[in-house]
């Protein structure tokens, strides 16, 4: 029967259309992977950037990519939605990655080698992100730059490159972040204090040329 009204039917989808991460979620777990096959090359390319920041090498951060999004694939009928899909799947993958360092280094317990700024020693008023010139992401995407960037991130101890990788980089929020490392809104600032204060030294004459 021809539409009365002449206007596409709410079941006919639309050229460029796409469905949202919830939609590809719900049918996912009814058992469509081919919606999983969708969120998977949706998001690999930023969890791929994620585990790679913190493990410095594409070969594992493949690896890693590929377990983590194989772990969400089991605990996907658990997710309920409280988060948002993504936030949920960068915490598979940051917990992905702390499980394969214990097993790789068990004498160091998990632990890698976190710096975090004492109770008192960082001032929550305090002006702490760099002005929009400065920021470590807009440098990023200079092709000159990357190469000091990546090598001043990496120097950086692996929670405060993630931290600075995950607002910087992927744009999440403080909540987000503390979700995604299972730590609190104060942790996430400091480490993200300390990890721009120290780029910003790292950096210091790309800074002051701009």
């Amino acid at each position: 029967m021809n539409n009365p009204s002449n206007k596409p039917s709410k079941e006919s989808p639309q050229p460029g259309d796409e469905p949202s991460d919830e939609e590809l979620v719900v049918r996912a777990q009814s058992g469509d992977s081919g919606a999983y096959d969708e969120l998977v090359t949706r998001h690999r390319g930023r969890i791929f950037a994620m585990i790679r920041q913190m493990v410095k090498n594409e070969a594992d951060a493949w690896d890693l990519s590929q377990e983590a999004f194989i772990k969400a694939w089991k605990a996907l009928p658990r997710f309920q939605a409280r988060a948002r899909f993504s936030t949920w799947l960068y915490r598979i993958a940051h917990n992905t990655v702390y499980d394969w360092v214990r097993k790789k280094r068990p004498e160091a317990g998990g632990e890698l080698n976190d710096e975090i700024f004492g109770e008192g020693q960082v001032d929550p008023s305090s002006v702490t992100t760099p002005s929009v010139e400065q920021r470590p992401d807009d440098a990023l995407k200079s092709g000159e730059l990357r190469a000091r960037i990546e090598a001043a991130l990496a120097k950086l101890s692996p929670d405060h490159r993630q931290s600075v990788v995950l607002k910087d980089v992927h744009g999440l929020a403080y909540k987000e972040i503390a979700e995604v490392m299972d730590c609190s809104i104060g942790t996430v600032m400091s480490r993200l204090h300390y990890a721009r204060h120290k780029l910003q030294e790292l950096l210091k004459d790309e800074y002051e040329a701009r």
